[in-house]
């Protein structure tokens, strides 16, 4: 739900509107309030509440500034992924596919693993259940879980460009366009494979080409047996959805349908699945809606929107880099709400809600801070190898760079 429009505040109004604006997005741009334990959520439901408390947003209007089919389709796909999750499914795709494998084919197998799940599933849950089987593989076959580790949270995030589900921001932003899921999916999907070989690449460059790295010796890995039958209905419906996503039906409804189907189950405790849903990332949306909100009717994003124009964001190369900057310096999600507001002026609208999904989710492999999934490898790995800044940070800027490169001309050849 876009609002262009903007209202008269008083003076009091409008500084209240402007400091509640900054101090939410230093916070995201932190991590947290310094000298005070505010993350992210605390700070978009602090802001969204002190927005209401100054009359910046009006209570009546508040709900009107909460687009509740991103919402909608958030906590569904949280759901059904969350039940894929306690049913064994990624594990079980996980061990079908590294069982027997050579060690010289792991690392493609890993990206690109990662990345096929990423691009249907929220790509944290991926990453969740992705680290301890690479680092019992490795132990196993004797290998550095480093570069297998990277992999896991670099392909995570190129794969999950690929389409409205793969992640938050592309929900948001598939939510405010309207451009249906398979159109979605067949401008970025290739995107996200030439990505994934990209990562392949540089990922083998900088850890496999020494001769000195000899392969381990081969031998089966003894990953654990799973019930298939627990699988079967989850697979159906999931398959059901993702049919119902490429046949046009509304993403949000058909993720909320088959979320309600898992939910009718004899053998699963509803209350483990609640257990799987991120609650803090829904809070995050819902206080940001109302943070971004409070500014538009302070005429905050306007202004920014007028100085923007100096910058020829309208420029798809410009953008992409603005983007790409914005979403490291204060998170891929608060820069998409922020810039949302650009797109209408685009020439071409939908090359430009394109452009802002696949950079603001490509730019997230800069820096181990650079996204959610990123973090979570990094301590989920943990205590087994530490991951530092600069180790990641020498694959993550070939990869962040080579990505959006290939993004860029993509979308400028095919729009």
């Amino acid at each position: 739900m876009l609002h262009a429009s903007w209202v008269i505040l008083p003076d009091r109004q409008l500084v209240a509107a402007y400091v509640i604006f900054l101090a939410s997005y230093l916070v995201f741009a932190l991590g947290k309030f310094p000298g005070l334990k505010i993350d992210r959520p605390g700070a978009a439901i602090l802001g969204a509440v002190a927005m209401v408390g100054f009359r910046v947003v009006r209570p009546s209007d508040a709900l009107h500034f909460i687009d509740f089919s991103t919402l909608v389709l958030l906590f569904a796909m949280m759901l059904i992924v969350g039940n894929l999750h306690l049913a064994g499914f990624f594990e079980w795709n996980a061990e079908v596919v590294l069982r027997h494998l050579r060690p010289a084919h792991l690392l493609p197998a890993v990206i690109f693993t990662s990345g096929i799940l990423s691009a249907f599933f929220v790509n944290d849950i991926v990453c969740l259940v992705m680290v301890p089987f690479v680092l019992s593989i490795t132990k196993r076959m004797r290998l550095q879980p480093l570069p297998y580790l990277l992999a896991v949270a670099t392909a995570s995030n190129i794969g999950s460009v690929a389409t409205i589900t793969g992640n938050p921001q592309n929900m948001l932003i598939g939510s405010f366009s309207r451009i249906p899921y398979r159109t979605f999916a067949l401008r970025l999907g290739p995107v996200a494979i030439a990505g994934l070989l990209i990562d392949w690449l540089v990922l083998h460059w900088v850890f496999m080409r020494r001769a000195g790295q000899t392969l381990a010796k081969e031998e089966k890995i003894p990953l654990p047996e799973l019930e298939l039958s627990r699988l079967l209905k989850p697979a159906l419906v999931v398959t059901g959805v993702v049919i119902a996503f490429f046949a046009g039906v509304p993403p949000a409804m058909a993720a909320a349908v088959g979320a309600a189907a898992l939910l009718i189950t004899r053998t699963l405790d509803p209350r483990k699945l609640y257990d799987e849903v991120d609650w803090g990332l829904l809070v995050f949306f819902i206080g940001l809606f109302l943070v971004v909100g409070g500014a538009e009717n302070a005429g905050i994003v306007r202004k920014l929107l007028e100085y923007a124009e100096h910058w020829n964001l309208q420029s798809l190369p410009v953008f992409v880099v603005v983007v790409a900057f914005l979403s490291n310096l204060v998170s891929n999600v608060p820069a998409v709400m922020l810039l949302k507001s650009l797109i209408p002026d685009f020439a071409n609208p939908q090359a430009a809600w394109l452009a802002l999904a696949m950079a603001s989710t490509l730019a997230g492999n800069l820096t181990i801070t650079g996204s959610v999934a990123n973090i979570i490898v990094v301590e989920s790995a943990k205590p087994d190898i530490e991951i530092g800044f600069w180790e990641y940070f020498r694959v993550g800027l070939p990869i962040t760079v080579s990505t959006l490169l290939i993004g860029l001309m993509w979308l400028a050849w095919v729009k």
